[in-house]
């Protein structure tokens, strides 16, 4: 799938994940938090959910089991999507560089189109502050708020939901 908008490049295109990108998605995650969370979270906020990126068994099963899509510019993945379990998306990150250009949209619009398929009712996150805005404009609706602890540090999220008829 080519995605040719204006101001584009005309090399970018959604794929499938690949175990063999599980190294690069870790690097993304982290680029995303280091090069977005600035205005929304503390330094020591950023450390302790940047360094989930690599610490063991955090990401491990959700990038192995889960179900996902990279979006890529050129071949080099600026976006991905992960579903874990089927219901749910556990994962939706994109480079600082590449942030307000389209990636995180169309990864959820192929997120959409795969739980209609799929025949899912309903499909359920957790957003973060930098992240609820733009799912709230995909049709998501806000469950409730709630604070949890990474690394002994206190985040407000959303716990939020999609629903399919």
């Amino acid at each position: 799938m080519v995605f040719n908008r204006e101001n584009k490049s005309s090399n970018r295109y959604l794929r499938r994940l690949q175990d063999s990108d599980q190294m690069v998605l870790r690097e993304v995650y982290e680029d995303a938090i280091c090069t977005s969370a600035n205005a929304l979270y503390s330094q020591e906020q950023i450390d302790a959910w940047s360094g989930l990126a690599y610490l063991p068994g955090v990401l491990d099963k959700t990038l192995k089991e889960g179900n996902g899509w990279a979006s890529c510019v050129d071949s080099v993945i600026e976006a991905f999507a992960v579903k874990y379990p089927k219901d749910r998306l556990a994962l939706l990150y994109c480079r600082g560089r590449s942030s307000r250009q389209g990636h995180a949209t169309d990864l959820l619009n192929k997120i959409d189109e795969e739980a209609q398929e799929d025949e899912t009712i309903r499909l359920s996150t957790e957003a973060s502050l930098l992240s609820y805005k733009l799912f709230l404009s995909h049709g998501w609706k806000i469950i409730s708020p709630e604070i949890i602890k990474i690394g002994g540090v206190a985040f407000g999220r959303y716990l939020m939901e999609k629903k399919f008829d």
